[in-house]
Order: structure tokens, then sequence, then C-alpha cells
């Protein structure tokens, strides 16, 4: 609720930098409470406009959450805060996220300029959940500079991170050798970068020919392929200076813009989809259906509903 004390004492904590605000700021929105919706309006708009929102997607194995801990070491070298929205797969039990906290970035665990938070699928194919978007406001609200999207690393499904993030790096390792053909017809709606991972491994050469072909412009090629070792921080400042260069590109030219409207109208149907997706659920539990059929009892289900709204 607008005005609320307890919204805005959290709001001038969280703009702070407060961490503990951050999280219980997020919980509100997870958990579609009524003060969500104070606390999002009464977010610092020009922090949120400042923000780099960067989508890490790839298969498992391709070594992501590695190269996620390699970049908030690379961006806190230039004090920046970093934010990170680690996507796991739901508890089937719970919906949780399975994944915790992602014990593989403890190394940044006592860094408060560091926040990390894990956000369960819950069963949504695409990987990401509707809060998401809000999760990302809400760091970019506390400082972060960086807002990292890490993805479970479900395949083609995860399409979704595209609707977040102002760009996609599409972290790959050698290794995978079928699966990397059957991605690259799709590569280029998910990827602004492709990553080759691993690079000290056989095949990392092979591989990074192989997504050559995906680029016609030479130039291209040179900006949007970079080849690391996460693990040793092997080429990780290249990527994060092309990951910079290309932001600024996508500021000039109105990518980055076009991008965020799209991604708003998106996360607006997301949401609307998940409160529908409430008051359809209560009403289910107290109508008699005529039908015995499930499409045909839908159909009963959702007569007259958006004129209740």
């Amino acid at each position: 609720m607008k005005g609320d004390p307890t919204v805005d004492r959290l709001l001038r904590h969280l703009h702070g930098g407060d961490p503990r605000a951050l999280a219980r700021a997020i919980t509100l929105v997870e958990d579609q409470q009524p003060e969500a919706a104070g606390l999002l309006a009464g977010l610092d708009q020009k922090r949120i406009e400042d923000v780099l929102v960067l989508g890490l997607t790839g298969p498992p194995g391709a070594g992501k959450s590695t190269l996620t801990g390699a970049l908030i070491t690379a961006l806190r070298k230039q004090k920046y805060r970093v934010g990170i929205i680690a996507i796991d797969p739901s508890s089937p039990i719970s919906g949780g996220a399975l994944l915790g906290d992602r014990i593989r970035m403890m190394e940044h665990a006592l860094d408060w300029e560091v926040v990390v938070r894990s956000m369960a699928t819950r069963g949504r194919l695409g990987g990401l959940c509707a809060s998401a978007g809000a999760a990302a406001r809400i760091m970019a609200a506390s400082g972060c500079r960086v807002v990292i999207l890490e993805t479970v690393g479900i395949g083609q499904s995860e399409m979704d991170i595209v609707r977040l993030a102002d760009l996609t790096a599409l972290v790959l390792a050698p290794g995978f050798g079928d699966d990397i053909q059957a991605m690259k017809a799709g590569i280029l709606e998910v990827a602004d970068l492709l990553v080759v991972n691993k690079a000290d491994q056989p095949g990392a050469g092979k591989l990074q020919l192989e997504m050559a072909t995906v680029f016609t412009d030479p130039k291209e090629r040179e900006e949007r392929i970079c080849a690391t070792v996460a693990n040793e921080g092997t080429g990780v400042a290249i990527l994060l200076d092309r990951i910079f260069t290309l932001e600024g590109e996508f500021r000039s030219n109105g990518q980055l813009h076009a991008r965020r409207k799209r991604s708003f109208q998106l996360e607006t149907l997301d949401w609307a989809v998940e409160i529908v997706k409430a008051d359809l659920r209560e009403k289910l539990q107290t109508t008699t259906f005529t039908s015995t059929e499930p499409r045909q009892a839908a159909m009963e289900l959702v007569k007259g509903f958006g004129k209740r709204i």
C-alpha cells in the first residue's frame, strides 16, 4: 500500500543497500503480499534504468555457475554491486528451489555487495518464475549495477530468459556433440554472445569454429564469440568488456529500450495469468460442472469471468 510506513521504511533500507531489506522485498513479491504493490511502485527508477540485466543460459555441465562466479569477481574488482538470480528447478513437494543459495558461490557469501537469490521455476518450462523480473528491479534499486540471471540449463525451453534479460550469453563447452548441432538452428534467438567455456579442453577450437558459422559478418564473429576458462578466470575480463560494449550499443541504437518494452508486456501478461489463476482456482472449488469433459468444464469455469474482474 502506497504511503504505508512499513513499506516506506523497507524502501529506505533497500535503497541504502541493506541485503536483509532486499531479501524481505523479494519475498513480499514472491508471496504476492498486499504490500508488494506499494513497494514496487516506490523503487528508484533511475537505478532501474541504469542496471544491466545479463542472462546466462546453456546446457548443464557447460560451467554457467563457475562463469557466474568469475564474472562476480571481475565486477567486484571494478567496485560494482552485483545481483544474482539463480533460477533453480522446483521441488515437486514444496515448490521451492532445490539448489538453495548455490553453494558454489559461497566464496562471495561474506561480501555484502554481492546479493544472491535462488528462485524456483515452479514448474514453468521456460525456466523462469513470474516474480524474477520484479526481483531484478529490486536488486537494481538496491544499487546493483549488474543483475545476472542464471538459468537451470534445460536447453531450448529456456527461451524465456530472453524475455527478461537486456542481453543474453549462451554458455557452451566442448564435448556436447550433436546437442550443439540441435541448438544451432535457434541459437540466434537466444544469444547475443556465445561463450565457449572450458576452452582449455580438447575440442574447444572446433566448437569455436562451429559457432563462427552462425555469424556471416566477420566483425560480429570477433565481437560475439568469447573463449573462457572460468575456473581459472581466463578470458573473463575480455568477456565482461564485450558485455559492456554491447550494452552501450544496445542503449544507443534503441535495442535495449525495445527489449524492455517487450519484457514489460510479457511480464505484465505473466502476472495477469498468475493473478487470474488464483481466482480461478478458488472458483473451481465451488463450481458444479454440467460437463465431464475437462475442456468443456474449463469453458464453464471461465464463462463470465472477465466481467467479475
